[in-house]
Formats: C-alpha cells, structure tokens, sequence
C-alpha cells in the first residue's frame, strides 16, 4: 500500500457506554473497507477487534485494539475502546493520542453514564467528535429524544446531518440532509446494497425543516455562508461540508448520523463523515512540549521534517514479540533499527521492528511518519506517557493523567514455581495497565493488586492463569480505602542521633492543612537564609512522601494534604539527606495523628434501570446501602434511578439486584469522588485491620 499523504489520514476512536455497540459498527466499518472480508459476531466470539479470549467469552471489549482502513483514498487508524467503566484507562489512553472520535449513542438508551463520562474525557483532550445513534432497529428507538439528550445532558451544539426513515423494525434507511436524498438499505442482502430515491413526499417538509436548521447552524460559523442564508440562497453541497467540517474541528458543532450498524445500516455514511468532517493531523495546532531543562515550551510540526517526538501510549506483553509499546507519531519519522531517546527515562533505546497493526495481527513496515499510529519492538524501558525523540532535539510531551485504583484484593500463589512466575507475570500487566498496580503487605505477607473494578480485577486474575499459567488464590475484594487530615497544624520535629563517628541531625518546622476533596499532595518550601541547605529540600519532600503511603488512622495511604516547610536547621558534620528524609518521614506522621485523620471512601455514582413497578424496592435497596438518591426520571415504563453509594455497599449488587426486580433490572457504576467514612464505621475498619495484620 503506496503512503497516504497525510491530509487524507484520520486517526479516530469509537467509544461509548457499554453495549451502545461500538465494536459492532467497528466490525462493520471493516468490512465495508474491505479489511476483513466476513463479518465476526461479539455475540459469536469472532469479532476481529475483540482478540482477547476473555472478551470473546464475555461479549465486552476489555483493551483498545488499533487498525487501519483505507477508504476512498484516505487512511484511516481506528481505536475501539471498551465501555464498561473499569477499562477507563483504555479510553483515557487512546483518546489522549487520536485526532477526532465518533460517539456512540443507543438509540434506546441515549446518554447513559459511561457516554457521559467519554464525552468529558475526549472534550479534556478537546477531541472533535461526530456522533453515531446506534440500534435505529431496537424497540423503543428514538432518533429525535437522543439529539435532545446530547444537546441537553451533554451541552453539546449537535446538529442533525441525515435523518432516519422510521424506527424498530420499521427502520429502513436514512434522509441525507447534505445531498437531500433517502437512501435505503436491502434487506435482503443484509444491508450492503443501497439505492438512492428522492426523499418519500410524507417526509419531505420534515426533511426541509431540518436542512434549514444544518444551514443555518453551520451559518453561524461561516460569515460567508451566513450572507447566502440571509438571502435565502441555499449553499452548495461543498460549501456545506466545508463548513460543517470547519466546526466539527473547532468543537462548534456534533454532526449527528444514525443507523443500525448490526444490519450493515448507516455505516457507509459514517466512514464518508469520518472523512467528511473529522480532521487529519495538518488540520490540528502542533504539538507543543517543554524542553527537558527548563519548561520552556517546544513547538513541533506534523511534518516529516521536523524532528521526532512520539508519545507512547499503550504497552502490550506479547507472547512471540515480548513487548509491544503502541506510539504515535507527531512530528518527524521513526525508523526500524535506530536509535531514540527516552526523554521521560532518559534512557537511550534502539527500535527494532515496526508494525502497522490490525487487532492482534501486524504488518511491518519500515517507518512510522508523523500522523500515523503503530507498535513497535525494542522499547523495553518505555511506558504509558513517555516520550520517544531525538537525542539531538529532546522534548518532553504532556503524559496522560489515569485514575486511582479503587478495589484491592489479595492473591497468593499455589506453588513454589507459582510463587517465581507470579512476581513476573504482576510486573508485565502493570506495564500494561496505569490503573492496576501491586503492592506488598509486609505485615500480612499477601500481595495486594489493586484495580478499578471486581471486573478489573478478574480479568487480571484470569490473564495470569491462562497467559502466564500461574494459579493463585485470591481474597475478597477490599475497598481501596485512602487517609486524610481534618485540621490545620503548625509542627516542628528534629532527628538527632549519635551511634559514634559521624551522626544524625535534622530540624525541620513546617505546617500541614488539609487540601480538600481531589486535591492529591503538594509540597512548599519557603524556608530562606540557607537555614536547610537546599540539596537537603528534595530529601524532605521524599520522606513526606515514604510516611503518606501509610496513614496513622490504618495505614492506608494519605491524599489531599498540603504541606509547607518554612524552617529548621542542620548541622555541618552530622547533618545527609538521609537524615533529613528520616526527619520529614517521623515529623509528618507526628503531625498527621495530632491534625485529625480520617478514613476517605470511594463513592461511586449508580444509576439503576428497573421497570417502574421496581422502583420502590430499587431506591430503597440504595437508601439502605448509606446511598443518596440524586435523580429519577420515567422513560416509557422504565425507571432510571440515579444515586452516590459508597463501594464497600455494593458487592454482589447484581444478584441482589436481578432478586428485586425479577432479573429485569440492570446498572451501571462509576467513581464518583472520596468521601469521609462515618466515624463509627471507620473504627470497625480500623480493628479489623488490626486483627488482620495481628493475624487473629
């Protein structure tokens, strides 16, 4: 395949709730670009995107697949990220590296919490996106109630650019508003032929009605097109998409789109307003990075030209490669067999082979160009939000900020060979993953992996019996619970010790507050006059930070304080790093006790689908799990009941769930925020952490 000049690349994603049928119209986009030449199933287990086996079994994407597609002359590097909220990590990652997406709506469901969440994360990274109404074919579609809710809930200006003709079972096709033609599908050959026809006479002042509301839409972000539409005149189809496409990249404007991607219904239109209306990276502002010295910034451009800056952006443990580091390429070119910077690590490190990937297939190639995606062999020190440059022209790229973990739980191997593999096998799906991490219990012994789900971690647990063949035994899952400070406290500690020869001093006045919910930690030193050396202020900060892995409440890493170091002192003779850092570490813990700690919780938003007759049982099973009930609403006879729960209450809510509402009932959780654990729960926390660690 001849390289695609770099205005006709798109590097887009598809996210969206779980279920909204994202992988399918992936599969379909596929087929249709003629990569795949049958159509794999979710619910057969042969979806191309879906290679994992557990996502095979399961129905569910678990981690972004990359792949390439060319259609009507253009590249176009797709990403199909889960849905489900405890592979968030995924969305974060992929949406962090792509040029535009498309946002998956049910037409059934519309905006549902995990949209919700996606549709911030890509306006994060400023994103454009078109959006997609998927399941036109579903009891209970409606095209017109989604537009609403996108506008709505989402704040998003969404502009309908094709309208459906009928809904359920009666969908048969789409008005394109551009071309203002009904295109219909065969349903006899599954969809793939179409016929054009004028638009039906029933339909036609609807379809006028909403032209003039496109025209006039795009109108406002076109003063040329504004002057035509004063006048009456009706823009030409070129300046229309012109237009359209010029604010679907400034976030202007949502072009809508809709179909049925599981009957091949939509999807050709929406591969033409990929194209259409999302943008190569040319139309996008450079990459800006900051210099490795300073936080000067560096402005690089997509050109070829320019020097390499790639940012890494996923890690993949492969059983035949080892390690696959997935990158994108924003300014100059990456070869095979070259050497490259780690500006991150700094770390030199040679590329061997590059792939074009397709799923969990690949294609070498020689080089990665600027705009492109693909994976590549050799980085064995490079991880999630690192930068790749030259070492000629070091830059260091903005990395990608993941969520806390929120679940632990405990494993212990089988086996003596078990217990070798299992560190090995933790270490490469940490790689792997920014949201699951791996501890060490030195007082229990267990170690603790911790994730951003039960999901999340059952999927880890089945990765190690099946990839690594290690078996372990796993504990309950444990809230991932956190520590914090209530009051402010002016402390002063000093570390003096004498163990003959040289000994150790440090004196350090500093005060501790508390930084408020989300806040994380943050260190100021204002002391002057040279009273601590300053090659002793970065050993302080570490041994703050070595004491908030464990709290004084119970020893559960601390969040959301700020700390001010404004005095001391220190010896010529007895006074290190060391000792400093001992000093910060015993002085921190000192003033945390006296500053009133308490124990945070992850609280997690829930919001329940139920038939109405449920909704008593539903919102009083969340009032008895300490929930706060934040909104209801009616669709048709279904309830949506919207509440904060704390985590710890909502283990095995599915089964309690399907008992309440006669198996008809389904949610979905998110985290929503910490939240101060009521005192008399924390202390039966506190004891029986006690009790664990004192092994009774």
């Amino acid at each position: 395949m001849p390289r695609t000049s770099m205005d006709k690349v798109r590097n887009v994603g598809v996210t969206a709730h779980i279920d909204a049928g994202k992988t399918t119209a992936t599969e379909r986009i596929l087929y249709f670009t003629g990569r795949t030449h049958r159509l794999g199933e979710v619910h057969d287990g042969e979806a191309t995107m879906d290679w994992m086996v557990q996502e095979q079994e399961r129905g569910i994407t678990i981690t972004s697949a990359a792949t390439t597609a060319y259609w009507k002359d253009h590249r176009v590097n797709i990403i199909d990220t889960p849905g489900h909220v405890d592979f968030t990590a995924e969305v974060e990652r992929s949406l962090r590296v792509l040029d535009g997406t498309v946002a998956l709506f049910c037409a059934v469901g519309g905006v549902q919490p995990q949209s919700e969440t996606v549709w911030r994360q890509a306006e994060k990274y400023r994103v454009p996106r078109i959006a997609f109404i998927n399941k036109m074919d579903r009891i209970g579609a409606d095209f017109d109630r989604v537009v609403k809710d996108i506008q709505g809930e989402l704040g998003a200006n969404a502009v309908p650019v094709v309208l459906p003709i009928g809904a359920e079972d009666q969908f048969e096709g789409i008005i394109d508003l551009v071309d203002m033609k009904a295109v219909y599908y065969d349903q006899k050959e599954k969809g793939v032929d179409i016929r054009e026809e004028e638009i039906p006479e029933e339909l036609c002042e609807k379809a006028r009605a909403a032209e003039a509301v496109m025209i006039e839409r795009i109108s406002e972000q076109d003063d040329q097109l504004m002057e035509k539409f004063l006048d009456g005149e009706i823009p030409s189809r070129d300046e229309c998409v012109a237009a359209m496409r010029k604010a679907t990249i400034a976030g202007e404007i949502i072009p809508v789109l809709c179909g049925a991607a599981f009957k091949n219904k939509g999807v050709r239109r929406l591969l033409d307003a990929i194209i259409d209306y999302l943008p190569s990276p040319l139309d996008l502002p450079p990459v800006i990075g900051t210099k490795l010295e300073s936080n000067a910034e560096i402005v690089r451009h997509p050109t070829d030209d320019s020097p390499l800056a790639a940012l890494a952006f996923k890690v993949q443990a492969d059983k035949h490669m080892g390690k696959l580091t997935y990158v994108r390429v924003y300014s100059g070119v990456l070869k095979s067999g070259e050497t490259y910077y780690n500006s991150t690590r700094e770390k030199r490190q040679r590329i061997g082979r590059i792939f074009e990937m397709h799923a969990d297939n690949r294609e070498a190639v020689d080089a990665l160009h600027a705009g492109e995606v693909g994976a590549v062999v050799g980085l064995g020190d490079t991880r999630t939000g690192d930068t790749i440059c030259s070492e000629e022209h070091p830059i260091m790229l903005e990395s990608i900020e993941f969520p806390a973990p929120v679940i632990d739980m405990a494993v212990t191997p089988e086996s003596r060979t078990d217990r070798d593999n299992l560190s090995k096998a933790l270490i490469r799906l940490a790689e792997e993953d920014p949201t699951f991490t791996v501890r060490a219990d030195e007082e229990t012994g267990d170690v603790v992996i911790s994730g951003m789900g039960e999901l999340h971690l059952d999927i880890i647990v089945d990765r190690l019996k099946r990839e690594f063949g290690v078996q372990t035994k796993v504990g309950r899952p444990q809230v991932a619970y956190r520590e914090t400070i209530t009051a402010a406290l002016d402390h002063e500690h000093k570390h003096v010790k004498q163990s003959g020869g040289h000994g150790q001093y440090a004196h350090i006045k500093f005060s501790v507050e508390p930084g408020g919910p989300g806040y994380g930690f943050s260190f100021d030193n204002k002391v002057v006059g040279g009273r601590i050396p300053r090659e002793y202020i970065p050993a302080i900060e570490k041994g703050i930070v070595d004491a908030m892995a464990e709290g004084p409440y119970a020893q559960f890493p601390m969040v959301d304080v700020k700390v001010v170091l404004n005095d001391g002192s220190s010896h010529d003779v007895d006074s290190s790093e060391m000792a400093f850092r001992t000093c910060a570490s015993m002085g921190f813990r000192d003033a945390c006790r006296k500053a009133g700690p308490a124990l945070l919780e992850p609280v997690m938003s829930v919001e329940v689908t139920a038939h109405e007759d449920n909704t008593g049982a539903v919102t009083g099973s969340l009032c008895g799990k300490r929930g706060k009930i934040i909104d209801m609403e009616t669709r048709g006879k279904a309830s949506i009941i919207r509440a904060h729960v704390p985590l710890a209450e909502m283990f095995g809510y599915s089964s309690e769930l399907r008992n309440i509402t006669s198996g008809r009932g389904e949610f979905t959780m998110t985290f929503e925020h910490y939240e101060a654990v009521p005192f008399a729960i924390a202390e039966e926390i506190v004891e029986e952490r006690r009790k664990l660690r004192e092994g009774k």
